[in-house]
């Protein structure tokens, strides 16, 4: 039976002689099945209710529109801030403060240190405080940390203004992330995340453009050279973080631009993926906490993002470097412009793989299709020394290397069940990560240049990791969900409230992986 949302509940024709009586009660709690106290699956995760595709498709498309570009903005913004640090140094930071020998690869290293530490405490604050506040507050925070780089005097300050930046931005990503998880499906999940993550490669190449059009001005006031990189950039994150505590709603239920029937629809289709879940966003709970980090399929995702971040972060810093090696005479600007194609045809492939995985619902074998690009753009580096070979060799690496973030941080989500469990799947991923990022921070060392057969030879070990352990994870999960199959649920959960029931997580004898 439809209802004023577009819902009909598919029990309703199981049983005939029942209709009536379930037509009634559906009458009765249609708009309440989003509310606490309800739950939208049976015993085995499989969803209750029927949503009208035509009335999703609309509710989906108006949630784009109104929370997507917000949130990439800001993260467009938060990666150039991060990344222009190798922008400066073509246009010489390193000679202005002094530096000398692997003094770089310890100022990149002092931001990794930070966001390592606070990843975790920074998404469970996200929860408690709710994202549309606390995302626009670090959101700013990194835009203060930015502008105030481009008074930096020595290496010291330049290391305390990098230290804070890791502060802010560790919630960034998983922070996102875990804000999306609220408005999607489990399959729409990834591809709206490589909405925003693809404004990492997209940084590269805008925030290449914007430092060779900041480089080309004598100076800002008192402010010159790469300086000016930071003022100009940081100036515009503070500007658009304010914005957006305007425009950034917590959850559907808060949206002012949602009707009643859409905010029900809204929550409806979230809860209907959440196994034996009475509620979308929980209090936190420790053991739901405990076990979105203890999950075996999180951890090992994890880990593959650990090894995918060695490469993308390698990337993303040592790419003008990379470039400056491989045509030498070309001038500052010139050596600008060309770091930009690459990540151009790595943000299209950052959303096409996404894409793709969100009409399959498929997370896994993509994540283990990136992985043999990946090694190529690598053996291209380590086997030739030809400059055309060596520049087609870091589009492979963008191809394939960009596009696991969106993946991993899909993947991780789609393993867990609870809110709170996910705040902390997410960072999980993102912590491990960045100590991805923290080794490739001392990937390429200035005496293994020009063609850094270290960094290279480490890039190539990893995205072979990251092949074996994907493929191995995968295989798993089959087999752990054929295990599951055998087992008796009701007998299962016998004994158990529905309190205990909620807080089981992956334990649950319902539950199946969802690689």
């Amino acid at each position: 039976m439809a209802t004023p949302n577009g819902m009909t509940n598919s029990d309703a024709k199981d049983d005939p002689t029942d209709s009536v009586a379930q037509e009634q009660h559906i009458e009765k709690d249609v708009h309440i099945a989003a509310e606490e106290g309800y739950s939208a699956t049976d015993s085995r995760g499989v969803s209750i209710i029927e949503l009208d595709r035509l009335a999703e498709r609309k509710l989906r498309n108006k949630i784009d529109m109104m929370v997507v570009p917000t949130v990439s903005i800001l993260y467009l913004f938060c990666f150039i801030d991060r990344s222009n640090i190798g922008n400066a140094r073509l246009a010489g930071l390193e000679t202005d403060l002094g530096m000398h020998g692997n003094d770089y690869n310890m100022l990149l290293s002092v931001f990794y240190i930070s966001y390592i530490v606070f990843e975790i405490p920074s998404n469970l604050a996200c929860k408690w405080i709710g994202p549309g506040w606390f995302i626009p507050f670090i959101s700013l925070g990194f835009g203060v940390c930015s502008l105030g780089t481009a008074f930096v005097q020595d290496l010291p300050a330049a290391c305390g203004v990098r230290f804070l930046l890791g502060i802010f931005e560790s919630g960034m990503m998983p922070g996102i992330s875990f804000y999306l998880s609220r408005w999607y499906r489990r399959s729409e999940l990834v591809f709206r995340i490589s909405l925003f993550v693809v404004m990492a490669p997209l940084a590269g190449a805008f925030g290449g453009l914007l430092a060779s059009g900041v480089l080309s001005l004598t100076n800002i006031g008192s402010v010159t050279e790469w300086r000016m990189i930071f003022l100009v950039e940081g100036i515009i994150t503070i500007g658009l973080s304010l914005i957006a505590f305007i425009t950034l709603t917590d959850r559907p239920e808060t949206a002012r631009w949602l009707t009643p029937e859409e905010k029900t629809l809204a929550i409806a289709r979230v809860k209907s993926e959440l196994l034996g879940q009475t509620t979308v966003i929980d209090k936190t709970n420790r053991r739901r906490v405990w076990l979105g980090f203890w999950n075996p399929v999180v951890l090992a995702t994890s880990w593959v993002f650990l090894f995918n971040n060695i490469t993308v972060q390698g990337l993303a810093f040592f790419t003008p470097t990379i470039v400056a090696t491989i045509y030498p005479t070309y001038s500052t600007v010139q050596k600008q412009l060309y770091t930009v194609p690459p990540y151009v045809v790595g943000a299209v492939f950052e959303v096409l793989l996404p894409l793709l995985s969100w009409r399959l619902d498929k997370r896994q074998i993509f994540l283990i299709l990136v992985a043999p690009l990946t090694m190529m753009g690598y053996i291209m580096f380590l086997a030739s020394t030809d400059t055309k070979v060596r520049y087609a060799a870091t589009f492979f690496t963008a191809i394939s290397c960009f596009a696991a973030g969106p993946l991993t941080n899909a993947q991780v989500s789609a393993q867990v069940i609870s809110d709170s469990a996910r705040s902390m799947s997410l960072a999980t991923n993102m912590m491990f990560g960045n100590v991805g990022g923290l080794i490739a921070t001392w990937s390429y060392l200035s005496w293994d240049g020009p063609n850094y057969p270290i960094g290279n030879g480490l890039n190539l070990a990893a995205s072979s990791m990251l092949l074996i352990l994907s493929t191995l994870t995968l295989f798993w999960m089959k087999a752990d969900n054929k295990r599951r199959e055998k087992l008796d649920v009701g007998k299962e959960l016998e004994g158990l409230s529905q309190a205990q029931i909620e807080s089981l997580e992956w334990r649950h004898p319902g539950w199946r992986w969802k690689p």
